[in-house]
């Protein structure tokens, strides 16, 4: 049996029960490690499953997926995934991939950025398209985040910005030689996020058109949701540019319409209540 089991988002204690009676009878147990991270190590987390962890990294799980299947239609091998195990497509794969060798599967789900944002009190049914916003490089700039986000403004709807990651990433220098030499791993910011946000909507202005989003839109900035320690701070997208919210995990979200009770909810987490009052009120229902 193939396990897909999520940790949720904090520490090696949110594992649900039905998780860990299943990581516990497992022959073998992989952590994915490139998606997501905890607030702990994997050590803490060997010690509280009381099971050796085996690191799948991207290349693992994409290009040696075999490596984790095998056997496991006559042993049980459990894949653990921070959040919720379908919060990546790459985790499909690896259940089509189980289903076509005949080996049975079970996920056992848990908490996700995905729902946990309600924290901020935005209502979870009025958001639209959840975009990634990725790290630019001085030769790579896309902006096909920034339509999307756009979009659901336009139609009310809220949109959760998934910050980037950049776990095990080669420089294209040791890319091209074939060298595994690997950079230190990069978690975008809430204000690098926005720093860019910002910057399209000036492109967006010297191309003669309006942005749906400006400077002053309201977003939330969320930092480490699920922790002791999360942070959740509202604003306009300017401020958020000027935020530091500690370390990673961080998401945005870029405001849609928003009904008083939701106004009311982010207030309590204003950088500056009087400023937040005069933006938000362009955008109540």
């Amino acid at each position: 049996m193939l396990y897909l089991v999520g940790l949720g988002l904090g520490d090696a204690k949110d594992i649900t029960v039905k998780g860990l009676e299943a990581v516990r009878r497992c022959r073998r147990v992989y952590l994915e490690a490139y998606t997501s991270i905890l607030t702990v190590g994997k050590e803490a987390l060997e010690e509280f499953y009381g099971k050796e962890l085996i690191l799948a990294d991207r290349e693992t799980v994409e290009q040696e997926a075999d490596s984790i299947l095998k056997e496991a239609d006559v042993c049980d091998v459990a894949f653990l995934v921070v959040g919720d195990p379908f919060g990546a497509t790459t985790h499909s794969d690896l259940v089509l991939r189980a289903v076509k060798l005949g080996i049975p599967y079970k996920v056992i789900h848990n908490a996700s950025i995905m729902n946990a944002v309600g924290c901020c009190g935005l209502q979870l049914y009025k958001f639209g398209e959840a975009v990634s916003v990725v790290f630019w490089t001085d030769t790579w700039k896309p902006e096909s985040f920034f339509d999307k986000i756009e979009k659901n403004r336009q139609n009310g709807m809220h949109t959760l910005c998934l910050l980037d990651i950049k776990v095990k990433e080669q420089s294209l220098e040791n890319l091209m030689k074939g060298r595994k030499i690997y950079e230190p791993p990069r978690y975008m910011s809430v204000n690098q996020a926005a720093e860019q946000l910002l910057a399209i909507i000036q492109n967006r202005r010297l191309q003669g058109e309006e942005p749906a989003i400006t400077e002053n839109t309201i977003c939330v900035g969320l930092a480490r949701v699920g922790a002791p320690d999360q942070k959740i701070v509202s604003g306009t997208l300017y401020q958020m540019s000027a935020l530091e919210l500690g370390g990673p995990l961080h998401s945005l979200i870029v405001t849609g319409t928003m009904h008083p009770l939701e106004l009311e909810m982010l207030k309590l987490f204003s950088v500056d209540s009087s400023s937040f009052e005069n933006n938000a009120f362009q955008r109540t229902t």
